[in-house]
């Protein structure tokens, strides 16, 4: 059984940097894509990024430039590096993972228990 433990929320301020992690167990991780979403206050839970198990990034309109998504197949760990951090970004971050085939990602529902981030000055 898949397990994902997220890591790395806190509190910064706009135009700040935070960097999470994910830890992965019970299977092969080389084997899967991953997966950040998040979910903001009142709203609906949303994809944030995607990596395959190529390396292959894939990323929302509304973090492109500012996030990146990155995995370690030596660690099992996947990271989402969040800089320049807005007030829309709070939310409780996850990651997930999935089959990838011929680049096309099914998720499966492993989502771990979240990590909050909050951006206020």
């Amino acid at each position: 059984q898949v397990q994902l433990v997220e890591s790395g929320g806190g509190l910064v301020q706009p135009g700040g940097s935070l960097r999470l992690s994910c830890a992965f167990s019970g299977s092969i991780f080389r084997m899967y894509a991953l997966g950040w979403y998040r979910q903001p206050p009142g709203k609906q839970r949303e994809l944030v990024a995607s990596i395959t198990s190529n390396y292959v990034t894939n990323y929302a309109d509304f973090v492109k430039g500012r996030f990146t998504i990155s995995r370690s197949d030596a660690k099992s760990e996947v990271y989402l590096q969040m800089n320049n951090l807005e007030l829309e970004d709070t939310a409780v971050y996850y990651c997930n993972a999935g089959g990838d085939y011929d680049s096309v990602i099914q998720w499966f529902d492993y989502f771990g228990q979240g990590t909050q981030v909050t951006v206020s000055s």
